[in-house]
């Protein structure tokens, strides 16, 4: 079964409330780590409740299964000493071919019960792991792409509403903008504004009920994430001394660089679309209203003014400097903070030469 992003999280529930023994192999897999590992998790209890169980659950990597092919049909045969239907997780899989041809001595086996549990991270549609377990009948192939924003405010809900919290319309349009990138983490921030809010008893106020704007900022506040922001729009506004204090800020936090470089890499996107719509004399702001996650109210004047000043042509010259500093963070072993700062200075200086351009005219 090839289980599609809309429909993963309807089929994972289905499964925790009815185990389908008929299903053999469970492949979760995407770019979303975190929402890989909750689904995963989730359908290993929904067959063994404590995946601490020596008896009944056992976990497996993909090495292991590399060096000892069979191991993973011995052990989806194998029976429970104290009853019960056993589960095998394997993390991280890979796409090899022995792991491949493991899985599909489990799918063509005659015998065994155990639920198979694969964490295959971002699996290409070409992968034949995918393939193979989307196409069996005892297989599910569960996509764990990216939360969208109904996704987001479900998550929300679903992580606040038990504990008597409600969202106000701007803190749930802030935390739709800043969570999202992995589930995990997103589902860890939320627990920790439930804590800093409290379990508010029947007899709470609305206001004691209610999560407000600065509640979310001052909880949910990724100050890493906050401080690329700024180095962001400082760069693009050709502004040296708050790009390099920005930076300062954002690697102090612990960002990495290849991850710095590919919000410098969204937001040239965005603008090369924004350009793209004002040199066509379409409006910018439609632009706006389609795109998600949406830019935060308070950038918006910037983006209008970003997308005026830089040219689309200029702008993809840019997207090439800015994966090239991509690669060159993870191939090279060159110092990578020094790669980002030298191509955010670049975009600085092609600011200001802009600038000056204009005010010659």
């Amino acid at each position: 079964m090839d289980i599609k992003a809309g429909q993963a999280a309807a089929f994972v529930t289905s499964y925790v409330r009815q185990p389908n023994t008929a299903l053999r192999v469970a492949l979760c897999y995407g770019n979303d780590e975190g929402l890989i590992a909750e689904r995963a998790r989730m359908l290993a209890q929904a067959v063994c409740p404590d995946l601490t169980d020596a008896f009944r659950a056992v976990e497996l990597s993909g090495s292991q299964i590399e060096d000892d092919p069979a191991r993973l049909a011995d052990e989806f045969q194998a029976l429970s000493l104290i009853g019960g239907r056993r589960v095998v997780r394997v993390r991280p899989a890979g796409d090899k071919d022995k792991i491949v041809s493991a899985v599909e001595t489990v799918l063509a086996a005659s015998a065994g019960d155990a639920l198979i549990v694969v964490e295959g991270g971002n699996l290409a549609p070409t992968s034949t792991l995918r393939q193979l377990v989307a196409g069996a009948e005892a297989g599910a192939a569960i996509a764990c792409f990216l939360d969208s924003e109904q996704t987001l405010e479900d998550l929300i809900d679903s992580v606040l509403g038990p504990v008597g919290l409600r969202v106000d319309v701007e803190a749930r349009e802030y935390l739709v903008n800043n969570l999202g990138g992995d589930r995990g983490l997103s589902r860890s921030e939320l627990e920790k504004l439930a804590l800093y809010k409290g379990i508010p008893n029947k007899d709470a106020s609305p206001a004691a009920r209610t999560v407000t704007y600065a509640d979310a900022v001052a909880i949910v506040g990724d100050t890493a994430a906050i401080g690329l922001d700024d180095a962001i729009y400082a760069a693009f506004d050709g502004d040296y001394a708050a790009l390099d204090r920005a930076l300062d800020r954002v690697f102090a936090e612990g960002m990495g660089p290849a991850s710095a470089v590919r919000g410098f890499l969204r937001h040239a996107t965005l603008l090369h679309l924004l350009a793209g719509a004002v040199e066509s004399g379409r409006s910018a702001d439609d632009v706006l209203r389609r795109i998600w996650p949406k830019p935060h109210f308070t950038r918006i004047p910037a983006l209008h003014r970003q997308a005026r000043a830089w040219p689309t042509l200029r702008l993809a010259e840019l997207l090439g400097l800015l994966l090239e500093a991509e690669e060159q963070c993870k191939t090279t072993g060159l110092p990578d903070e020094a790669i980002v700062r030298r191509a955010t200075l670049r975009i600085a200086q092609g600011a200001r030469n802009i600038q000056r351009a204009r005010a010659r005219r």
